[in-house]
C-alpha cells in the first residue's frame, strides 16, 4: 500500500492523529509519503523518523493507493490542487469544524487503513468546474479548477454587480447581485448552500447557479446540466471584480468573457461503508433530531 499524508501546517492538534495513522499504516507496511511542510511540523512536534516527502510539483504519481487530508473541508480543496487529474483517491480526517468532505472522525484515525484493507469502501468520482478567461491564463496557470464553486463576486465596493449570464449560448438572465456562484454536486453543501441552494448527492451530473444576495427576489437557484457551458460577464460601478476557485482568488476587469464549464477530469474520493454521504447528511443537518422522527 502506497500512502499520501497531507495537513494544513498550523494545525498542530493534528499530530496526535497523524502519529495513531502512522502506526496503523507501518503495521500495513505500507509505504507513506509526506506533504514536505507538513512532515516539516511533524517533525518539528515528534522527532519522527524521515519518511519520503512530496510537493505541489512533484513526488506524486498515479501509483498511490489513498491521499489522506487531516483537517477540514478546506484542507480536501486544497489537497486537490496536489492530486489533480492523477485520480489518487482521497479521505479527509477531520480535525475542523463541519466536514461535509472530511468526514471521518479524528478519533477513528485508525480506521481509514482498517476499513480500507478489508474492503469497506467505494469510489466516489466528484465532478469539477474549470473557468477560462482570456487574457487572464497567468493567474489561473494550470489550477483553473474547483471541486466545490467558481463564484464571481463584487470587489472594493458595497454596491450590487450585474451578472449577464449565457448557458450554451442562450441568454438567461442578469443577475443583480453581490455575485454569483457556480457551484458543483460537490459545493452544494458549501457556500451555495448557506446562499439558499439546493443539496444534490455527490453523483448527480448537475450544477447549480445560485445567486448571492439578489437584489431581484424572485432570482432563485436554478439546477442544470453539467455539460452546460456556462458563459458570464460582469459590469459595475467598480472597474474590477473577483473570480474565486473554492479558496483561490482572482481580480478580473468588468466586462471580460468567463466561461465556466465540467473539467475533463474527476477527483476520486473514498467513502467508507461506515461514514456514507448520506449519513453525513443527517449527521451534519441534524436530520432525524426531531422527536417525531
Amino acid at each position: 500500500m502506497k500512502v499520501a499524508i497531507y495537513g494544513q501546517t498550523y494545525q498542530d492538534n493534528a499530530i496526535a492523529y497523524v502519529v495513531e495513522l502512522l502506526e496503523e499504516l507501518q503495521e500495513q507496511s505500507a509505504e507513506i509519503y509526506f506533504e514536505k511542510d507538513f512532515f516539516s511540523l511533524l517533525q518539528e512536534k515528534t522527532n519522527s523518523k524521515q519518511y519520503n516527502t512530496f510537493t505541489s510539483e512533484s513526488g506524486l504519481d498515479s501509483s498511490f493507493d489513498m491521499f489522506v487530508s487531516f483537517g477540514g473541508d478546506g484542507t480536501i480543496l486544497r489537497a486537490t490542487t496536489y492530486v489533480r487529474d492523477l485520480g489518487i483517491p482521497i479521505v479527509g480526517v477531520n480535525t475542523g469544524r463541519l466536514g461535509f468532505l472530511s468526514t471521518f472522525k479524528k478519533e477513528d484515525v485508525r480506521k481509514v487503513v482498517k476499513e480500507f484493507v478489508e474492503g469497506a469502501y467505494t469510489i466516489v468520482e466528484r465532478s469539477l468546474v474549470e473557468v477560462q478567461v482570456d487574457g487572464y491564463e497567468a493567474e489561473f496557470q494550470d489550477l483553473n479548477f474547483a471541486l466545490n464553486e467558481i463564484t464571481v463576486s463584487r470587489k472594493d465596493t458595497t454596491s450590487m454587480i450585474t451578472v449577464e449570464t449565457h448557458l450554451n449560448n442562450e441568454y438567461l438572465t442578469s443577475y443583480w447581485a453581490d455575485g454569483l456562484i457556480i457551484s458543483t454536486p460537490t459545493g452544494s453543501t458549501g457556500y451555495s448552500l448557506s446562499c439558499g441552494g439546493p443539496v444534490i448527492v455527490p453523483t448527480a451530473k448537475s450544477l447549480v447557479l445560485t445567486p448571492i444576495a439578489p437584489h431581484n427576489l424572485n432570482a432563485r437557484p436554478l439546477v442544470i446540466s453539467d455539460n452546460t457551458t456556462i458563459k458570464l460577464k460582469v459590469s459595475g460601478r467598480e472597474d474590477n471584480h473577483l473570480v474565486s476557485l473554492d479558496s483561490r482568488i482572482a481580480s478580473i476587469e468588468n466586462g471580460t468573457e468567463i466561461e465556466i464549464k465540467k473539467a475533463n477530469f474527476t477527483i476520486k474520493m473514498i467513502e467508507y461503508t461506515s461514514e456514507s454521504f448520506l449519513k453525513t447528511l443527517r449527521n451534519k443537518l441534524l436530520w432525524g433530531e426531531d422527536k417525531r422522527n
